[in-house]
């Protein structure tokens, strides 16, 4: 059930394309929430981290997300990050908002065995259909979740305001989103499967 579940958001920035080269991540970030925490709207992990990488950030990424090569200057390689993405993945129920971008860069762990998966930007299209732009960004303020990101993101120990585009603050908004919507359609004691292969036709009967 729902319920029982721990959840786990993860999301990725990226170096960018540039011609004949191929994507990198240059940052990743992750928040895990179970619907059995108290209180309900506790964290019980959140984690960054910069990532080493060989290529340019190009110009149009770092007007996205802002990172640049001093931000990557003592940042270690991917592999090295697999304690790290392994113990906060692994059993989990792996979130992401399209999550395309995030399955892409896990497989430099084949076998990894991460999942199931629920994607946040299905589930949001499924349970919202009048919305007119589906970016995570856009959803959370549609639904006024902003103020609680924020206040999740930005606690005592974040060194610098954290804002959209970074991977920390959007796995945590990941997190707040896939909240919100198990608990406005009383989906708590339903099975996974209502969020891994959203059907909503029951939901909106349930909706408070």
């Amino acid at each position: 059930m729902i319920r029982q579940a721990t959840f786990t958001a993860v999301d990725f920035e990226s170096a960018g394309t540039s011609s004949g080269g191929t994507d990198t991540p240059v940052q990743i970030g992750t928040a895990t929430w179970s619907p059995s925490v108290e209180p309900p709207k506790q964290l019980s992990d959140t984690w960054m981290s910069y990532i080493h990488t060989d290529r340019k950030i190009t110009w149009v990424a770092q007007q996205v997300h802002g990172i640049t090569k001093e931000h990557l200057r003592d940042a270690p390689k991917m592999i090295l990050l697999w304690p790290d993405i392994k113990r906060r993945l692994r059993g989990n129920i792996v979130v992401a908002h399209g999550h395309g971008t995030e399955k892409r860069f896990l497989r430099a762990f084949p076998g990894h065995g991460f999942g199931p998966w629920v994607d946040t930007l299905h589930l949001a299209r499924a349970a919202y259909p009048t919305l007119d732009d589906y970016s995570l960004g856009s959803i959370c303020g549609a639904l006024k979740l902003e103020e609680e990101i924020t206040a999740l993101s930005n606690t005592s120990s974040t060194k610098s305001k954290l804002t959209w585009h970074d991977a920390l603050y959007d796995s945590i908004a990941s997190i707040v989103l896939l909240r919100h919507i198990i608990q406005n359609f009383s989906l708590e004691d339903s099975d996974i499967s209502l969020l891994t292969q959203p059907n909503t036709s029951s939901w909106r009967k349930n909706r408070r």
